[in-house]
Formats: C-alpha cells, structure tokens, sequence
C-alpha cells in the first residue's frame, strides 16, 4: 500500500536514504546506485577508530566519534566536485543535515557547542538532497537485523540506544521539509533478497515529484 500517486518519473542528481543503525540504508544505497548508474556514498563506519569503544560505553568517545563521521561526510562532499556533482547522480546512505542528531543525542552540553561551531565551520552551505528515503523499523527488528549481520562493532550496541536513535529519527523527519520525502516502513520487507519489494521502493522513487509520501509495504499503517 503506499499514499503515492502517478506522477512523470524525473533524473535524481542526489538521493540520501536515512533511518536507524540497522534498518537496511546501505543496502537500500547500493540497489538504487546500481539500478540508476548512480555513485555511491558510503557511511564507511570501520574506518572509524572510536566507534567500537563508544558502542562499549568507554567516557570520551562520543565526541571524536562524531567529528570522525562529520569530516568523513565532509570530505566526501567536497571530492566530488561542482562540476561532477551536477553532471552525474549520487545515492549516498547519509545526509548531512542528520549529523547533528547523533551529535545532540550523544553529546555533553559544552561537547555539543563545540561540535555545532566545527559544523559551522566545516559545513558552509549544505545541499539537500533531491530525495530522502526514510526507513523506519520497530526496534526489536532492527537489533535482530544488527545480530544477523554481525559486525563486530555493533554488537555491543544497547537496546535503550536503539531505542533513542530511532526516536531521534522521528523527531527530525516529523517536520523535515527541505527536500521531497519517501517514509518507507521497511519492517517485512526484505530489500536485500525480494526484487518485487525493491521494484516497489524503486516505482515509488520515480513517481515521487515533491511533498511527502509514504509506502507500506507490509499493508499496515506507519
């Protein structure tokens, strides 16, 4: 089921597909890059050298953390160039504008100011994607997706974290205008196996021409 209505398919140069630690963005990412001819844009998480003691709760992490993600953000925009970037598409599996969620969600008060003066500095004009697909998923099934997938860094991960990111998530997209919106509830939908769960998102990507819309594939309401 899905609230979309028929609209004339148009180019995407920058698709961002968002949601909690698990729910599926990466895999989301690579489909759509390969199915459009897209570049893809990797959150590259295992390069990150504090992630694996700030998921173990180690006092201190969470800053570097942040800024390691950030610049890494950062750095990706800035590779690809003006020209480049208007002259092909990208489907990245972050956006910009989010990365401050994780940083006020984590942060101390005085870590958090900081952090917003680096962001500032680093970020003087962010572009907004041409489309953002949020994946939403109860959190009991996205710590079940975070054990079967195995990374090691994740799996230290806390139930009651989870349950903040994702409440985080619904907070900054329940009034989130600054690009088109896709709201997929990606809770019985298999997007990595199903190539007609994949074909759905993917209809409802090019029928998508502003505003925000949902699909439910699971037949339920969000």
């Amino acid at each position: 089921m899905s609230t979309l209505s028929p609209t004339v398919s148009q180019p995407r140069r920058f698709i961002a597909v968002e949601g909690p630690i698990g729910v599926g963005k990466t895999t989301v990412a690579r489909r759509l890059a390969r199915m459009l001819g897209a570049d893809l844009l990797l959150e590259d998480a295992e390069t990150n050298p504090f992630l694996d003691r700030f998921y173990a709760g180690r006092e201190g992490t969470a800053l570097p953390t942040q800024l390691f993600f950030l610049f890494q953000r950062v750095e990706q925009l800035h590779a690809l160039g003006q020209q480049e970037a208007a002259a092909g598409s990208h489907v990245a599996d972050w956006m910009l504008a989010k990365d401050p969620l994780f940083a006020e969600l984590n942060l101390s008060p005085p870590e958090f100011a900081l952090y917003q003066q680096v962001f500032r500095y680093a970020v003087q004009a962010p572009s907004e994607p041409d489309l953002v697909i949020y994946l939403q998923a109860p959190v009991p099934v996205l710590r079940q997706r975070i054990a079967e997938r195995g990374k090691r860094s994740e799996q230290s991960i806390r139930g009651d974290y989870l349950e903040r990111v994702a409440a985080a998530y619904v907070r900054f997209f329940h009034d989130y205008a600054a690009a088109p919106l896709l709201i997929v509830n990606a809770e019985d939908v298999d997007f990595a196996r199903s190539d007609a769960d994949f074909a759905e998102l993917k209809g409802a990507v090019d029928r998508i021409s502003g505003g925000r819309h949902y699909l439910n594939l699971a037949g339920s309401d969000l």
